[in-house]
């Protein structure tokens, strides 16, 4: 199977969904799957490699058959949400499958979810590969494409910690008027919020918030 390079837009076709076999080879970005005497090089997210089982084992993959008209490349996944949000990224200007695959490697597929959900560019700019205009069409166009369930559970995963401390909401509030989006507030004080003493003040938090980004 060969490697993608600068290609016209995909052509729809999906010829393989799965692939199961005996795991010859793996490496954080590949895999060489054995199945009736044929290797397949599929290419994995780290999410993916993560879960792998050892060499010599048996494994079975889901599969994104990605096909240009001068190339035919296999990217495996172990969850269907991987697979899903990898094809969904497909589908944004300038993110080809090497981006939509070192985003899946950064951050989680939920994790993907909420910083589209919060306009969290920051957090999408820190994914190697990922500059801020591409972080931002991601966030703008990949929004669109989540379903109804998707966005009610990212927008139900607040921390409890920040819920229950009105210190810590008012902290998040100062975070917004300062510039910052709720999103990105929120996650900077939930990261505090659970060592600061009992008689800090909203004041102490934000301090903290702040040193602990940088």
């Amino acid at each position: 199977m060969g490697r993608q390079g600068a290609c016209p837009q995909a052509l729809q076709l999906s010829m393989i969904a799965l692939v199961e076999g005996t795991l010859l080879d793996k490496s954080p970005t590949r895999v060489i799957l054995l199945n009736s005497g044929v290797g397949y090089e599929i290419f994995i997210p780290l999410s993916t490699y993560e879960k792998l089982p050892r060499s010599g084992e048996r494994c079975r993959l889901l599969i994104y058959d990605f096909v240009r008209e001068d190339t035919h490349t296999l990217y495996g996944f172990w969850t269907e949400d991987e697979k899903s949000l990898f094809a969904r990224l497909l589908s944004i200007s300038g993110v080809g499958p090497r981006l939509a695959l070192a985003a899946l490697s950064g951050l989680s597929p939920g994790q993907i979810k909420e910083a589209v959900i919060c306009g969290d560019v920051e957090r999408l700019c820190r994914i190697s590969g990922i500059g801020r205009k591409t972080a931002e069409r991601i966030v703008l166009e990949l929004k669109d494409k989540l379903t109804e369930a998707e966005l009610l559970e990212s927008s139900s995963t607040a921390p409890a910690a920040i819920e229950s401390d009105q210190r810590a909401r008012d902290a998040v509030a100062a975070l917004v008027a300062l510039g910052y989006r709720q999103g990105e507030a929120r996650r900077m004080i939930s990261a505090v919020v659970g060592s600061i003493a009992t008689h800090a003040t909203v004041e102490d938090i934000v301090r903290r918030a702040l040193v602990a980004r940088k």
